[in-house]
């Protein structure tokens, strides 16, 4: 071989490296590795399996981290997402302390993002950054039935050997809609989470608007409607709610209560318990022992919020999980 196709050759070669190394950082720049083959059984006949979506900022990876650890099983999927304001330092922490888990690191069902969007619980930004992790998680798995979100200052109230929930879908309060707003986060200014516009635009008429918690727990088969379907109804939703205060308390809710194929498999829960000033503020109350009793006995599957290593968690983890 002359030595002008000697050295085409090793372009060519670094070259396809680079691309398949570049792919392989596209689906999530940390990940567990698999040490073994799964030997997990999914499917009709056996046990559902949860993708969770675990998101949080600035100051929260080791409630991120401990939130796994809660909600963690084998038979589930694993996406953690800490976001722009947190750094680069804080996500190497994290998928260290992910990897140092014997069990995580068999099973390899953990995935941290790697390049990470801003999150901020005004405008369209939730929505866009959870539609993309259920992306990333329909790509990566095709063994879970149920999309779960977390954030960082939520916790489980159940084990996940008992877990069994459904979808999440409208609850009723008075929200307003109608004003024409922008997400700044969008156009990467960061001096406030929205900016107001003047414009005011009419009630649509070619889909009716429903909204409900945040807190969604989603089918399988209903995210693969709204992100590789055909129908255009959840991209037309999408536009309409890339401008709407509280997208995410209407956009999920919306799609499935007007998809004729999904408005008849709705449940009126968010499996959450949180405590609300009354009328309700932008967040609950932060619940402490104070408050375990009530929480335990409601039968919610989830609770929020929490501060950090409240003592309230530590009498979940003794008394419920590790029971």
């Amino acid at each position: 071989m002359g030595a002008e196709k000697k050295w085409l050759f090793t372009l060519f070669s670094a070259a396809f490296l680079s691309l398949i190394l570049l792919l392989l950082f596209s689906v999530s720049a940390f990940s567990s590795p698999k040490l073994f083959p799964s030997i997990v059984n999914h499917g009709a006949h056996h046990p559902p399996a949860f993708a969770y979506y675990i998101w949080g900022g600035r100051g929260d990876r080791d409630q991120i981290f401990r939130l796994l650890l809660a909600v963690y099983h084998p038979r589930n999927r694993y996406l953690l997402h800490l976001s722009t304001d947190a750094s680069q330092e804080d996500r190497h922490s994290l998928t260290a302390s992910v990897n140092s888990v014997p069990a995580i690191r068999a099973f390899g069902n953990v995935d941290v993002v790697g390049k990470p969007d801003r999150l901020t619980y005004m405008g369209s930004t939730n929505i866009a950054t959870t539609l993309r992790a259920a992306a990333i998680l329909l790509r990566i798995d095709s063994g879970w039935d149920w999309f779960i979100t977390l954030s960082a200052m939520d916790y489980p109230l159940i084990t996940q050997d008992v877990a069994n929930t459904d979808s999440d879908v409208v609850n009723d309060y008075t929200r307003s809609l109608y004003s024409y707003i922008s997400s700044n986060n969008i156009f990467g200014y960061l001096r406030s989470q929205i900016f107001h516009a003047t414009q005011k635009r009419k009630t649509p008429d070619a889909f009716k608007v429903f909204t409900g918690s945040p807190w969604v727990v989603l089918s399988r088969p209903f995210l693969e409607f709204c992100i590789v379907g055909w129908d255009n109804l959840p991209r037309t939703l999408l536009m309409y709610f890339t401008n709407v205060i509280l997208s995410q308390e209407g956009y999920f809710h919306s799609v499935i209560c007007n998809a004729p194929e999904f408005k008849n498999t709705t449940v009126n829960s968010d499996l959450r318990y949180m405590i609300w000033d009354s009328p309700p503020g932008m967040e609950p109350h932060f619940l402490n022992t104070s408050d375990y009793n009530q929480m335990v006995q409601s039968g919610a599957a989830f609770a929020r919020q929490f501060k950090k290593d409240d003592h309230v968690l530590d009498m979940v983890d003794e008394k419920i999980l590790a029971a």
